[in-house]
C-alpha cells in the first residue's frame, strides 16, 4: 500500500478539506462502511433511495415510474454531519447501530444498521427436529419467549392436523397474557430510563419480576422456557396456581397507579413525548407495521380479535387504539394493554377447564414419566420420540399470533422428514424497525432515543 493511500479507519485530509468531488469522497470514506447498510451523505445518495427512506415509493402503483424530482432530495443549505449512535446495548434496546445525518440538531435522514447480534436461528431450526425446535425459537424475542414457542407449536400442530385439549389451550393463553404484562412492564422500565426516570426503571422491573417468579414456578425457568410444545404444554399448572396468578394481577393492577402518578400526568414526560415521533397511519400500514406502534396511530388491528386463535373469541377485552400516533400514544396504548391483559387473565381464572394438558396422540406426546421406569415399550417410545422426533406430512403452513410487539408469524415447509425443510419467522421487531427513519425524519437529535424506545424493538427478534 502506498503512503498516500488511506488505511482502513482513516480519512485523508483532502476529504476533510473538500478537495475531492462527492463520488471520490464517498469511495474513500467507504473503507470503513457496512456495505449497502451504510448511510452515505445526502449529496451522494440517489433519488430512488431518498424516496424509499421517505416511504413514498411504497405507496405508488407498480406500473408508475418513480419521479426523481418527487424524492424530496433538498434539505436546505449548509453542511451536514453523519453521526453513529451505537452499536451498544443501552438506549438502543439491543446491539443496534443507528446512523443519522444531521443539519444542526435536526435529523434529516437515518438508517438502522443491524446484524451485530445475528444468530441464524431460522437456519438452525432447519437442522433441529420438530421436538427440539421450541428450545431454539424461544430465544428470539427474549422478552416474549412464550409467544415464540406458541407460534411455532401452532404451526407444527397445523402441519400435523392435531387438536390439543381445551385445558392446554387455556394454559397457553394464561401464560402468554402474563408474558404480555411482563414484556410491557420491562418496556415501561427501559422507556422511563431512556427519558431519565430511574424510578420508572425500578417500578417496571419490580412488576416484571412478579410474573417471572410465577413462570419459574410453572416452567422451572424465568426465561426461554421450552414450556409450550407441539401437542400442548410441558407440564400442568402447579397446585395453588390460582392464588399465585390472582396475587400477580392484583398487585400489578394496583401498582399501575404509580405509573400514572410518575409519568402519565408528569409535565416533563409529556413534553418529551407528545407530538414527538408522529407518523401517519397510512405510512405505517405501507411499512407493514403492527402491534402498539400501529394501534397508537388509530388502526384497531389486533390478531387476537381480527384473526382469533387459542380461545380469545371466548374472552372479553378491548383493542386499545390511540389517536396521535406519537410517543405518548404508544406509551398510553401499552399501559392500557396491561390492564386489558389483567382483565383477560381474570376471565381465564374463572373459565380454566379441567382435563389433559397435552394431547394423548402417541406420535406427538411422550409417555408419562412414571411409565418409563415400569414399561420397556414406554421407554422405547420415549427414546424414539426424542431421538427421531415427529414426522408431519409434506406441506407448508403459516400461523401468526399477536406478540407484545405485533404480528409474530411462523412459516414452515415440511418434506415428510422429522425436521422442517424451511423455517421463517416473521418477527415484529424486524418489520417495525423499518419505520424508524420515518419516525425520526425532521425531529431533533435530543428526541431520537425517546422515539426509538417507543418502537420497542428487541434485537434478538431482529437479528434472529
Amino acid at each position: 500500500m502506498s503512503e498516500d493511500q488511506p488505511t482502513t479507519g482513516q480519512v485523508p485530509d483532502q476529504v476533510r478539506e473538500g478537495s475531492y468531488d462527492a463520488a471520490a469522497r464517498a469511495r474513500l470514506v467507504a473503507v470503513t462502511d457496512e456495505g449497502t447498510q451504510q448511510l452515505a451523505p445526502v449529496g451522494v445518495t440517489g433519488a430512488t433511495e431518498l424516496a424509499i427512506e421517505k416511504g413514498g415509493v411504497l405507496r405508488i402503483p407498480e406500473s408508475d415510474a418513480l419521479d426523481p424530482d418527487a424524492a424530496d432530495a433538498t434539505f436546505g443549505t449548509g453542511e451536514t454531519m453523519i453521526l453513529n449512535v451505537g452499536p451498544q446495548h443501552p438506549s438502543t434496546h439491543g446491539v443496534l447501530r443507528m446512523m443519522v445525518e444531521l443539519q444542526g440538531e435536526t435529523i434529516l435522514r437515518s438508517k438502522p444498521v443491524i446484524g451485530y447480534l445475528h444468530t441464524g436461528m431460522e437456519k438452525t431450526g432447519e437442522e433441529l427436529s420438530y421436538v427440539q425446535g421450541a428450545t431454539n425459537v424461544t430465544r428470539m424475542d427474549y422478552l416474549a419467549p412464550l409467544h415464540n414457542e406458541l407460534v411455532y407449536a401452532l404451526a407444527v400442530e397445523k402441519l400435523l392436523a392435531v387438536e390439543i385439549p381445551p385445558r392446554a389451550t387455556w394454559i397457553r393463553m394464561l401464560m402468554c397474557e402474563l408474558n404480555r404484562i411482563s414484556s410491557h412492564a420491562i418496556w415501561a422500565a427501559t422507556n422511563g430510563m431512556d427519558l431519565a426516570s430511574t424510578s420508572m426503571m425500578i417500578f417496571g422491573l419490580r412488576e416484571r419480576d412478579l410474573v417471572l417468579q410465577f413462570f419459574e414456578k410453572v416452567t422451572g425457568l424465568r426465561m426461554n422456557h421450552n414450556y409450550i410444545r407441539p401437542g400442548g404444554v410441558a407440564a400442568d399448572l402447579p397446585e395453588g396456581w390460582e392464588d399465585d396468578v390472582e396475587a400477580v394481577v392484583d398487585t400489578v393492577g394496583a401498582r399501575l397507579v404509580d405509573y400514572d402518578h410518575l409519568l402519565t400526568g408528569q409535565p416533563i414526560f409529556r413534553e418529551r413525548t407528545e407530538g414527538v415521533g408522529v407518523v401517519p397511519a397510512e405510512l405505517l400500514l405501507a411499512l407493514s407495521a403492527t402491534g402498539p406502534l400501529l394501534r397508537a396511530a388509530g388502526v384497531p388491528w389486533d390478531l387476537r380479535r381480527q384473526m382469533p386463535y387459542l380461545a380469545y373469541d371466548e374472552v372479553d377485552f378491548d383493542v386499545i387504539v390511540g389517536t396521535a400516533g406519537d410517543c405518548f400514544s404508544r406509551y398510553a396504548v401499552r399501559l392500557a394493554e396491561v390492564r386489558e391483559s389483567i382483565r383477560i387473565v381474570r376471565q381465564i381464572l374463572e373459565k380454566m377447564p379441567s382435563g389433559d394438558y397435552r394431547t394423548q396422540d402417541k406420535k406427538v406426546t411422550p409417555p408419562p414419566r412414571a411409565r418409563i421406569d415400569e414399561s420397556m415399550e414406554a421407554l422405547i417410545h420415549h427414546f424414539k420420540l426424542f431421538t427421531s422426533g415427529i414426522e408431519p406430512p409434506a406441506g407448508e403452513v403459516y400461523v401468526a399470533v399477536e406478540s407484545p410487539r405485533g404480528e409474530l408469524g411462523c412459516y414452515l415447509v415440511a418434506d415428510g422428514s422429522n425436521r422442517p425443510m424451511r423455517m421463517h419467522i416473521r418477527t415484529p421487531s424486524f418489520v417495525n424497525l423499518q419505520s424508524v427513519p420515518a419516525l425520526l425524519r425532521g425531529g431533533l437529535i435530543a428526541d431520537m432515543i425517546a422515539i426509538l424506545s417507543s418502537v420497542d424493538p428487541v434485537l434478538g427478534d431482529v437479528d434472529r
